[in-house]
C-alpha cells in the first residue's frame, strides 16, 4: 500500500453479514468465557506489562539494544508497579472477558503538568525501556504517548532511539548531530526528545524514522552489526536466544520481524496444541522438530489472522478446535480440521510468493550478528545460540520448498496456488 501511495481502503454496505447458527453460536462462546477470565486474570489486573519483570528474569526481555544480560530496572517498569502507582482505568476490545488495556494518570512530572494516556504496553515497556535501559516510568509513559499523537510504532521506535544510543556511545554520532542532547543509556529525557525529533523529522529523528536499517546505511561506520532487525523490521521483545523457535519465525516471517507470525516463544514456554500434534511444550533449545513447530505455528496463526481472533485467547486455552467450531457455525460450512488448516498453509505460502516477486529468498530469511554471535550473560541465564542454518533446512525441508527458500511447483499445486509460479 505504501509503495502505492495508497492511503486507505474504503468498504460500504447496507447488508448484514449472515450467521448460519447464531444461537449456537452464543451458546458456544458463552461455554468458554469463564475458562479465558480465570486464564488470563493476571493479564486483566496487571495488563500486558504484567510479564516485563518475569520475562527480563527468563532471559526474554532484550536489553540494551540486544547486548546485555540482566537489569534491576524491569522491576520499576512493570505491570504491577503500573497498577499500584499511575494507573487510573482499563480499557478493552468490545466484549472482549480478558480487557488487557490500561489507562494512566500522572501529575507533577518532568515532562508536563499532567500526562494522561493509554498505559504503555509489554511490548513498548520493553522497547522505550528495556532497549534503552530507561527505567524512569514518567519518560515512558511520555514516550508512548508521544509515539500514539504521532502513530509511531513504539517498537521501531524504541529499538531506533537504542540503536542510535549505541552509535553515540561508539561516536558514530555526536552532540553536534543531536544538536547538544546527550543521548546516552538510561536518560529518560533523551527518549523523550528523540520521539519528538522522530515525529517531526527533525535533524537524526529524519534518519532514525526510516528505521534501524536504513540509519545503518546512511550512518555506515559498523552500524550494520547492531541495526537489529529482520527483513527492514526491528526485533520485538522476545529474544530468540532464550527461545529458539522465534529465531526461525522472526527469519522467515513474510513481513520480518515479528513475534505474532507464530507467537511461537508461548508454545516453547508453557502452551501447546494437539491439533497439530503437541501433548506438551516443546523444548525451547531443541533443534530437531522445531522447523516443523514453527511451520505449523505459522500456519494456524495465519488462519487466525484471518479470522479476525487476538491472539491472548490462546492463553486462555483457545485452540484451533474452537477455532474450527465457530468457523462452521459461522458459515454454516463442513470441512475437517486437515482442511481448515491447510487454509493457514495456503495464506502463508500466498504471502511467501508475493515476496518472492520482490526478491526475498534464503538470503532474507536471516537474523542480526548480535543475535547469533553475542551470548546473552547473566545470573541464571542458559547461554544457547540458534542455530539457525540447521533450524532453516529443517523448516524449508518441511514446508517443502527449496533450499533457497522458493515453494516447490509440487507444494504450490497441491495448495491450489500454482497460478503463482
Amino acid at each position: 500500500m505504501g509503495a502505492k501511495n495508497l492511503k486507505a481502503v474504503v468498504v460500504k454496505g447496507d447488508r448484514k453479514s449472515p450467521v448460519a447458527h447464531e444461537e449456537a453460536l452464543r451458546e458456544s462462546v458463552r461455554a468458554v468465557i469463564g475458562q479465558i477470565r480465570e486464564a488470563t486474570l493476571p493479564m486483566n489486573q496487571y495488563g500486558t506489562a504484567v510479564s516485563v519483570a518475569s520475562n527480563e528474569e527468563k532471559g526474554n526481555l532484550p536489553l540494551k539494544n540486544w547486548y546485555q544480560g540482566r537489569w534491576p530496572g524491569a522491576q520499576k517498569i512493570d505491570g504491577r508497579i503500573i497498577t499500584e502507582t499511575i494507573q487510573v482505568g482499563k480499557s478493552s476490545c468490545r466484549y472482549c472477558p480478558i480487557a488487557c488495556g490500561r489507562k494512566v494518570k500522572m501529575e507533577d512530572n518532568p515532562y508536563g503538568p499532567v500526562i494522561e494516556s493509554a498505559g504503555p504496553e509489554y511490548e513498548s515497556l520493553g522497547a522505550l525501556g528495556g532497549l534503552t535501559l530507561v527505567d524512569d516510568l514518567a519518560a515512558i509513559v511520555k514516550a508512548n504517548d508521544l509515539c500514539n499523537r504521532f502513530g509511531l510504532d513504539t517498537i521501531s521506535t524504541g529499538s531506533a532511539i537504542a540503536f542510535a544510543m549505541e552509535a553515540y556511545e561508539k561516536g558514530i554520532i555526536n552532540r553536534k548531530d543531536l544538536d547538544g542532547l546527550e543521548l546516552t543509556w538510561g536518560n529518560g529525557r533523551a527518549l523523550v526528545e528523540m520521539v519528538k525529533k522522530i515525529g517531526r523529522k527533525e535533524g537524526l529523528g529524519r534518519v532514525l524514522g526510516r528505521g534501524v536499517r536504513s540509519a545503518a546505511e546512511e550512518l555506515g561506520g559498523n552500524s550494520a552489526e547492531f541495526a537489529i532487525h529482520t527483513k527492514g523490521l526491528e526485533l520485538p521483545m522476545h529474544d530468540p536466544r532464550c527461545y529458539h523457535s522465534q529465531a526461525l519465525s522472526y527469519a522467515t516471517s513474510n513481513r520480518g520481524g515479528c513475534h505474532l507470525a507464530g507467537n511461537c516463544h508461548s508454545h516453547e514456554s508453557y502452551l501447546h496444541f494437539e491439533e497439530l500434534g503437541y501433548k506438551e511444550p516443546f523444548p525451547r533449545h531443541q533443534v530437531e522438530g522445531k522447523g516443523e513447530l514453527v511451520a505449523k505455528l505459522q500456519d494456524v496463526n495465519s488462519l487466525i489472522d484471518s479470522l479476525v481472533f487476538c491472539k491472548f485467547l490462546q492463553i486462555g486455552y483457545i485452540t484451533p478446535t474452537h477455532h474450527l467450531e465457530w468457523y462452521k457455525l459461522v458459515t454454516g460450512s463442513n470441512i475437517s480440521m486437515t482442511e481448515f488448516l491447510q487454509l493457514g498453509e495456503r495464506i502463508f505460502n500466498l504471502k511467501r510468493m508475493f515476496n518472492l516477486r520482490c526478491g526475498v529468498s534464503r538470503k532474507d530469511d536471516m537474523l542480526p550478528p548480535r543475535i547469533l554471535t553475542h551470548k546473552r550473560r547473566g545470573e541464571g541465564l542458559v547461554v544457547n545460540m540458534p542455530h539457525l542454518g540447521a533450524l532453516l533446512s529443517d523448516y524449508y525441508e518441511y514446508r517443502n520448498w527449496s533450499e533457497d527458500g522458493i515453494p516447490t511447483r509440487e507444494k504450490l499445486k497441491e495448495l491450489d496456488l500454482d497460478g503463482y509460479l
